[in-house]
């Protein structure tokens, strides 16, 4: 019943002429590979923009070559390297207090100027955490490096950025590291989308990881833009038509 809900909703959105903002965000991109184009073939085909959270680290010319002629494509800056520098038995961090916070902020600096010069202007300044975590002293460094956007996982919380964050999650990160079933994300749009109207503030935001989707995720991934993409009480900006204004 969750797909008729997701339906059913869109379609009452629509009978009184409310719009959502429907986004997607995809992480750990570094080169071209097959999963890309899938991804982007995909987006393509529904006429839906995605965000590219890159690892500046692992991120060249290759990538940017490939994407110089994808208009619906935007790009994030996703860390340095995705490297853990938490202990064993901490969860894993790359942005998190193990390290002193002008070490973390000069490899952010460097990857928002590497990015930069590969993707100009489609570089968003918004910053995404490997693992979606930071720890409170670097967000407030942020604003300085020229970030006005952060994006994690679940609910936004008050900080020195203001957050639009993804709520859906295709993968099943605890246990079979494949996609997860389409009830539970069926489910978890409707809940979205019913906070979304309560508030009447917020997007909906999915998750996915190119690198690591199976056939579940790439079939749920078609499914959903397929009954979203055109209807009429979705809207799928870009990512950069999304970000606050500048004062």
């Amino acid at each position: 019943m969750s797909e008729a809900s997701f339906i059913d909703r869109l379609d009452r959105l629509a009978d009184h002429g409310q719009r959502l903002d429907f986004w997607l965000r995809d992480d750990d991109v570094t080169e071209p590979t097959p999963a890309l184009d899938r991804l982007i073939g995909l987006c393509n085909r529904h006429h839906v923009p995605v965000l590219l959270a890159a690892i500046p680290a692992g991120t060249g010319a290759p990538l940017a070559q490939r994407l110089a002629q994808e208009p619906l494509v935007r790009m994030a800056v996703h860390g340095w390297a995705h490297q853990n520098h938490a202990p064993p038995g901490e969860k894993k961090q790359e942005l998190g207090p193990h390290r002193p916070t002008d070490t973390v902020a000069d490899q952010l600096s460097e990857g928002v100027r590497h990015l930069s010069a590969l993707f100009g202007p489609r570089l968003v300044p918004v910053l995404v955490p490997p693992w979606n975590r930071i720890a409170p002293q670097v967000a407030t460094a942020l604003p300085g490096i020229g970030f006005r956007a952060l994006s994690v996982f679940g609910p936004e919380k008050p900080g020195p950025l203001p957050q639009i964050n993804t709520y859906v999650d295709l993968i099943d990160w605890r246990g079979s590291r494949g996609g997860r079933p389409a009830e539970d994300l069926f489910a978890d749009l409707n809940r979205r989308i019913d906070a979304v109207v309560a508030a009447s503030s917020g997007s909906v935001g999915l998750l996915g990881h190119h690198l690591v989707h199976d056939a579940a995720a790439w079939d749920f991934l078609d499914r959903v833009l397929a009954l979203a993409a055109a209807h009429p009480a979705c809207r799928w900006p870009t990512f950069d038509q999304m970000m606050p204004a500048t004062a």
